[in-house]
């Protein structure tokens, strides 16, 4: 597997390791508390091949872990369960995970583990894509407006062509990249608002697809636009750069991106085993520091923006030609070829508290899980809070950004005052809000979907 090779400057380790020595409680706060010296200096990080590991290259690449006393080391993965596996047996250090990795380990589904996580990566980022022939059919049932498609575009018009290919006999199957990935969730919600069943988990058949009106199945990031252009799958969800890549490549149309699904849903995080985390205070809030101040760099500019992205192309890294991922990257996002739409929020870094880990983030994802039956029973809302508060670790977060207020290189009022829940949160596509305090009054709102103590 490709990786970056460490940088180490001695010097600004020694310095750095001095000023972080300091008290480590006296009855103060996680936030308040100084970190002392980071427990272990040699670190190695796993990452996917998506233009949301950017904090971690950015991070890197400027210097800021080593700024912590940190020698980092970058490594390629070959996809999220080999990820997951490598943090679990101690063979990576910690890992750019999606968001619901760390809560599927926790609670059982899949790979049992306890893992958890200071830190979000990103908002948004993702996108639906369908090849030419499905947007050939979709097209026909699509309002029009100077000559060009309206957005968003909802399922509604992709279940005509579902429907049609039924009476046909044929099965329509579209791609995700892992069972508690962001993407198999919002694949899943865009369908549900459109009126399709996307398929449940069931404690006999973990292969999400009872009772499907549109198949899904796994198929690694990289290897999306392939896929479908092979005719295995009809159409896919998948993070940057590889909706993109299929309009580079003539073979399909991204319709729709994840924040018109969910307006600034979280996307990634930094997950590390709990144990790791008990095992190396210190050291987990200097990482967090590290990224905190990538997130700060990569929205403080379009340049920096243009920067990112040079880093990004290189092979080690996600490797995609720096104009497939300047696509996204740089506030504008390509539809159908030559139909590129301003999409500021199409990756966010830090703007709007992004890197903060919110317990209603952990507990939309839970809600979905139950939704599609990987968590096969009902839950009392409580059970929601306390997964939510074993996985997420604001308190961390907290002390790392205080110590870069004080050091004068981020705000204060770049911290959320918040319990840890953002309020009733509008802006899906189905019209429906949520409220991260009532997981069970939001799930009871869903025309498809387990709710209560239903099962499938």
């Amino acid at each position: 597997m490709p990786s970056s090779s460490p940088k180490f400057d001695r010097r600004r380790f020694v310095a750095s390791a001095t000023a972080l020595v300091g008290a480590t409680g006296l009855g103060l706060p996680a936030w308040a508390q100084k970190a002392g010296r980071p427990e272990k200096e040699s670190l190695k990080f796993g990452f996917i091949k998506l233009t949301d590991c950017a904090p971690l290259v950015v991070a890197y690449e400027k210097g800021y872990f080593e700024d912590e006393g940190l020698n980092v080391t970058l490594e390629a993965q070959a996809n999220w369960k080999v990820l997951l596996d490598r943090v679990i047996d101690g063979q990576l250090d910690g890992a750019h995970m999606l968001a619901g990795q760390p809560l599927g380990a926790t609670i059982g589904f899949g790979t049992k583990a306890d893992i958890v996580t200071a830190f979000s990566m990103d908002l948004n980022g993702n996108a639906i894509t369908v090849s030419n022939a499905v947007w050939a059919e979709m097209k026909q049932h699509l309002p029009m407006s100077g000559g060009k498609v309206v957005h968003p575009i909802k399922a509604d018009a992709l279940k005509k062509v579902v429907d049609a290919w039924k009476k046909e006999g044929k099965p329509f199957k579209m791609g995700m990249v892992f069972p508690v990935s962001t993407h198999n969730y919002e694949l899943r919600y865009w369908l549900a608002a459109g009126g399709l069943n996307p398929g449940y988990y069931t404690s006999t058949d973990n292969s999400g697809t009872k009772k499907a009106d549109v198949l899904l199945s796994v198929t690694p990031p990289p290897q999306m636009p392939s896929t479908m252009e092979a005719g295995t799958i009809h159409g896919y969800c998948v993070g940057e750069p590889w909706n993109q890549q299929a309009v580079f490549k003539g073979i399909g149309v991204p319709v729709i991106t994840d924040n018109e699904i969910w307006k600034n849903n979280p996307e990634k995080v930094f997950g590390v085993t709990a144990d790791w985390a008990k095992a190396n205070p210190n050291t987990h809030v200097a990482v967090i520091k590290a990224l905190i101040r990538a997130g700060q760099w990569l929205d403080a500019s379009m340049a920096n923006r243009v920067e990112a992205v040079k880093m990004l192309s290189k092979s080690q890294y996600v490797g995609a030609d720096a104009e497939v991922i300047g696509n996204s990257m740089t506030g504008t996002f390509e539809y159908e070829k030559g139909d590129k739409r301003p999409a500021p929020d199409f990756n966010v870094f830090f703007r709007n508290f992004a890197t903060y880990p919110f317990y209603s983030d952990a507990i939309w994802y839970l809600t979905q899980m139950r939704r599609w039956g990987q968590i096969g029973e009902g839950k009392p809302d409580s059970w929601y809070m306390d997964v939510a508060k074993k996985v997420y670790l604001p308190e961390v977060y907290m002390q790392a950004a205080k110590a870069l207020v004080a050091e004068g290189k981020i705000k204060e009022t770049d911290l959320p005052k918040t319990d840890g829940f953002k309020g009733v949160q509008t802006g899906f596509i189905d019209g429906i809000d949520y409220d991260g305090r009532k997981p069970n009054d939001y799930l009871s709102k869903f025309k498809i979907g387990l709710k209560a103590a239903e099962k499938v």
